[in-house]
């Protein structure tokens, strides 16, 4: 089993690892740059992310580069009727604009997949407009259209 405890060493100075309350300031400005529809707001964030940390079914992740978090990767893995069990679902993926094509990203992801096969999750999934050659790259594939209702 892969154990995220232990910090994932990928490159001399890319390190992807299990976000701390430590990391909150520089998650909070990445997860500003990522919200287009919705406006990030520190107060939420500081209520929701000590409860992510502390969630099992969540992971967030966090590619720390000389010293500094410039991506991060928050995803879920949830039960299924469909899919005969667990499906990992990635809810926000950012890296850092003057970070990216770095392989960043890929690093994130893929140490996500592999949190969710110890998951034993049916498949990873997302929704996104953005990237989609990145996307297939990494062999995912367009899948379903995605709609959304905001409710507040």
């Amino acid at each position: 089993m892969h154990d995220l405890g232990s910090m994932v060493m990928t490159a001399d100075d890319l390190l992807i690892r299990k976000a701390e309350k430590a990391d909150a300031d520089e998650v909070f400005a990445l997860a500003r740059e990522f919200g287009l529809t919705f406006r990030p707001e520190r107060e939420a964030f500081d209520a929701a992310l000590p409860q992510l940390l502390a969630n099992d079914d969540a992971l967030l992740l966090v590619a720390v580069v000389n010293g500094r978090v410039q991506g991060y990767l928050l995803g879920f893995v949830h039960l299924t009727l469909f899919a005969n069990g667990p499906v990992a679902w990635v809810e926000e993926a950012m890296v850092q604009s003057g970070s990216r094509r770095q392989g960043i990203g890929r690093t994130l992801l893929e140490e996500f997949e592999r949190w969710a096969r110890t998951r034993e999750a049916g498949y990873v999934a997302m929704a996104t407009r953005r990237a989609p050659e990145f996307y297939h790259a990494l062999g995912y594939e367009a899948s379903a259209t995605f709609f959304r209702k905001v409710l507040r």
